[in-house]
């Protein structure tokens, strides 16, 4: 492997992190309103949960590729699924 590919390998790797990171700061908005208003009346359980059993195969797809990007997205969208069916637990 030469400096090209490395540098070429880090850059997709980066590029995979920051695309990971816009679509776990999906969730912030429901979580910081639902925090809030502690109503979660209008989300439902289904969502939360089907979510959490795909971001978890895609978390065992990353671990098993050794793709980065793929684990810390998914591991953060889980944990926020989870926060979120806490909340309505919590709250509703």
């Amino acid at each position: 492997m030469n400096c090209k590919t490395m540098s070429y390998d880090a850059g997709v790797e980066l590029f995979g992190v920051i695309a990971g990171a816009i679509t776990s700061m999906g969730f912030i908005p429901q979580l910081v309103k639902g925090y809030r208003t502690k109503k979660l009346d209008d989300v439902s359980y289904l969502m939360p949960i089907v979510l959490i059993i795909g971001m978890t195969m895609w978390f065992v797809y990353g671990l098993l590729q050794s793709a980065l990007a793929v684990v810390i997205a998914n591991t953060v969208g889980v944990g926020s699924c989870c926060a979120l069916l806490l909340m309505k637990r919590i709250y509703s």
